[in-house]
């Protein structure tokens, strides 16, 4: 779909107060956060903007190093090294949070780092494929990690033998003594490293589904495991730009560091109830409950009211229901609509979740309807909002009847056929695609332009750092290494894409030229801002034109060449964590490969099992496994690939209108920015226009009322309770929403083996979609409700 979720971003000053609180040991608890996707924090004051959001009226967020002038320093925060003081980082942001002593003696690689990570890595793993098939798409991320890591292994370091073995010469141990944070470190690290369903598995399962061409499961791996490797290649080459000098900052890995030091250095947490008994009973509330909705009362996942007291009205429908309608006073009393889309609600501070409701409401409640309802490309004989393709007259799209048996587009059949057409909102959403890109790097130029090139210059000329000198005690992990991934994982991509029919092999160079070019620039922008532009459009423009009619060339040039680079990006995140960290970066690398390697095998495990098991997969009589993101993923093939740019953008398409939201996209920023720095105490500072416009970008396949209930859960647990009994918050607030997670996720996995052949007895309860004509056509065409 058009745009994929980025990394959570935070305002440098922000994160100087939220590190200021961790430790304050008079402080209330701070709670776990996640390491990588959804950042959490407990300042009361200070909160993270959840994908773009530094706030451009903070003075001091410019991370300037040190200068002659004392005045200058003493206003940024920076201080002189001298021969009473000790060394420590020149950012102050950096020296709130990061520790600038380190025990090289400190063990870290354990056998506890391999069990629990192992275990770790398959529950993660496991779930968040299952659930990637299903309609309401939960995902377990760090948090988990973080929070249960941590007292098990306490409880390995006191039941685990301290008997000491000898294999080939090496002396090693099951429990070498007290667990610690390099440990802990790792262990997230290992379980994280690859957890989320992998970009490839799009590209297997639309194959294997709707183009009817299996891979395979060996090929299938191969693909897998070269695109996800790969990145480690640019990572490693790139650690001289993008990890080793101090003014590459990367604040979301900060984040990381205070949240390793909190469970490890604040003793005193105070209160009555540890937060691992909150995610305890968190856990088990939520498993209990998730048989009512799930399976007892699925009504109750998606409450439509405008459906229940207009169930033969068609515009009631459509503005009611959730995954083809607007999602308006729909609301749930299911746990997994909420979070299943965007995350944890807790993890989301109120001032931005205000921006992306904002821009929800804007694409969905404003600008949809009107383009809609008033025939706009003449699409009022199609459903108000989805990711499926139609005929101009309204009917499904047959994607089989304009292809070539070798699954190339034949254009005298698609000039017999007609053309593809898209929603209104749908084909909208692209356009806004395309202006968000150009607002966030606008947004970005405006507001850390200067930083970015100061910051670069330094990289480049700045003295060794205390971090970088604490972590020349340990061995550095050689070029050569990463250069060997390189080749093998290069020459295997060649392999695959030559002998499967999937890429010429030309173009996987061209693809491998893309991280290759752009890892590092873009690095040093998420470096210094934690936003990282997504080049998913580029490389499908790239594509389409170089090879229209050619879908499965399409999304496999964008794995190659779009996802590498973010997992680079991800990885050298978490080497910048384990140089803040001063973990031996061979172990580092060490996790992260094996991590990568076993969450592949699984997610690929569990895909197939889940596509040769469940009848109806990926279709609506396959509920509740519809593959909503697949779907989408499916029809951008179709757009992108089999019809490609040049017929669905082209100056006689209909879409062409949209393409010129490239430069609204581009001027969009400069008037909020101008109001910004004239007014930097209004209402304008909390304005954020990256945040307000990427929720397009993700819809669909995201249902409309998972928006409307994330948002009202955020308001209760982010403003009321966040406002008003913050104590509690802070506490507690993230051990609850980790522990919901979690009980909902294992009690749909415990359920599907339950109930897989069990259904309910038909009644009103039972049916989990009460807005029957959202779905079957448009509001020109007045469909009765199915007998």
């Amino acid at each position: 779909h058009p745009l994929r979720y980025k990394e959570n971003g935070i305002d440098e000053t922000e994160i100087s107060g939220i590190l200021s609180t961790h430790f304050n040991t008079e402080s209330e608890t701070p709670s776990p956060g996640v390491r990588s996707k959804k950042l959490s924090f407990p300042d009361s004051d200070a909160t993270p903007a959840p994908d773009y959001g530094i706030s451009p009226d903070k003075e001091s967020m410019e991370l300037t190093p040190l200068s002659g002038d004392d005045s200058m320093n003493e206003k940024h925060g920076l201080k002189q090294q001298t021969d009473d003081v000790e060394e420590d980082s020149p950012y102050e942001v950096v020296r709130h949070s990061v520790s600038n002593k380190d025990d090289p003696s400190m063990y870290s690689l354990t056998f506890r780092v391999w069990l629990l990570g192992i275990i770790f890595t398959g529950v993660l793993s496991f779930v968040n494929q299952f659930f990637f098939y299903r309609q309401n798409q939960l995902s377990l991320g760090g948090s988990v990690v973080q929070l249960l890591a941590f007292p098990a292994g306490y409880v390995l370091s006191r039941v685990l033998p301290t008997r000491k073995f000898t294999t080939f010469g090496w002396v090693w141990t099951l429990n070498p003594g007290p667990f610690n944070i390099k440990e802990h470190v790792l262990i997230s690290i290992f379980a994280t490293a690859s957890s989320g369903s992998p970009y490839a598995i799009d590209v297997v399962t639309i194959k294997k589904i709707w183009y009817k061409s299996d891979l395979g499961f060996v090929a299938s791996l191969l693909f897998i495991l070269t695109s996800q490797i790969m990145g480690y290649s640019f990572a490693g080459l790139a650690r001289k730009f993008l990890v080793y000098p101090a003014a590459m900052i990367w604040p979301a890995s900060l984040i990381s560091v205070t949240l390793f030091r909190t469970f490890h250095e604040i003793q005193d947490f105070g209160g009555k109830m540890s937060r691992t008994k909150m995610f305890w009973i968190c856990f088990i509330g939520s498993f209990l409950w998730y048989f009512v909705p799930n399976f007892l009362i699925p009504a109750l996942s998606y409450i439509a009211l405008l459906c229940y007291m207009a169930p033969n009205n068609v515009i009631a429908n459509q503005l009611g229901d959730s995954y083809n309608g607007l999602g308006i006073l729909n609301f749930t009393l299911d746990w997994s609509t909420i979070s299943s889309n965007m995350g944890s609600p807790i993890a989301y501070p109120w001032a931005m979740a205000c921006n992306l409701f904002a821009g929800f409401v804007v694409v969905m409640w404003i600008i949809t309807p009107i383009g809609y309802y008033s025939n706009t490309w003449g699409t009022g004989n199609m459903p108000i909002y989805t990711a499926h393709l139609y005929r101009t007259n309204g009917s499904a799209y047959d994607i089989h009847e304009i292809m070539t048996s070798d699954q190339h587009l034949d254009e005298a059949k698609y000039a017999e056929y007609g053309p593809v057409r898209m929603s209104f909102q749908f084909a909208i959403s692209y356009g806004i695609g395309f202006a968000a890109i150009m607002t966030l790097l606008v947004y970005i130029g405006l507001h850390y332009g200067p930083e970015i090139y100061q910051q670069l210059r330094q990289s480049r000329s700045i003295n060794e750092d205390v971090h970088l000198k604490l972590m020349r005690h340990y061995e550095e992990v050689p070029h050569w290494w990463y250069i060997v991934l390189f080749v093998i994982t290069f020459a295997t991509s060649i392999a695959i894409c030559e002998i499967y029919h999937m890429m010429p092999w030309y173009w996987v160079v061209v693809a491998t030229l893309v991280p290759l070019v752009f890892t590092i620039p873009i690095g040093i922008i998420q470096a210094v801002s934690n936003q990282q532009p997504g080049l998913n459009v580029i490389t499908e423009f790239i594509i389409g034109y170089g090879m229209p009619g050619n879908p499965i060339a399409n999304v496999t040039f964008k794995v190659y060449g779009y996802i590498t680079m973010t997992q680079a990006l991800n990885l050298v995140s978490d080497l910048k964590l384990g140089h803040y960290m001063k973990i031996p970066p061979r172990n580092m690398f060490v996790v992260q490969l094996a991590g990568t390697i076993l969450a592949s095998f699984i997610e690929l495990g569990v895909a197939y099992w889940l596509m040769n098991t469940v009848a109806n997969i990926c279709t609506p009589e396959g509920y509740p496994f519809t593959c909503i993101s697949a779907n989408t993923f499916y029809s951008a093939s179709v757009l992108w690939g089999l019809i490609g740019p040049g017929k669905l953008f082209g100056t006689s398409s209909p879409y062409h209108p949209v393409l010129y939201l490239f430069f609204v996209g581009a001027v969009l920023p400069v008037p909020v920015w101008y109001m910004q720095r004239k007014y930097p105490n209004s209402f304008w500072r909390h304005i954020n226009l990256p945040v307000a416009i990427s929720i397009a970008g993700a819809m669909p396949p995201m249902p409309a009322a998972s928006i409307v209930n994330w948002f009202i859960a955020c308001f209760v647990f982010n403003y009321i309770i966040h406002k008003y009994r913050n104590t509690w918050w802070q506490r507690y607030a993230f051990s609850l929403s980790a522990g919901l997670d979690s009980g909902v996720a294992i009690s749909g996995i415990v359920q599907f083996g339950i109930f897989t052949k069990a259904k309910m007895p038909q009644w009103w309860g039972a049916d989990a979609d009460h807005c029957k004509l959202a779905p079957t056509g448009g509001f020109l065409n007045r469909v009765s409700p199915p007998a």
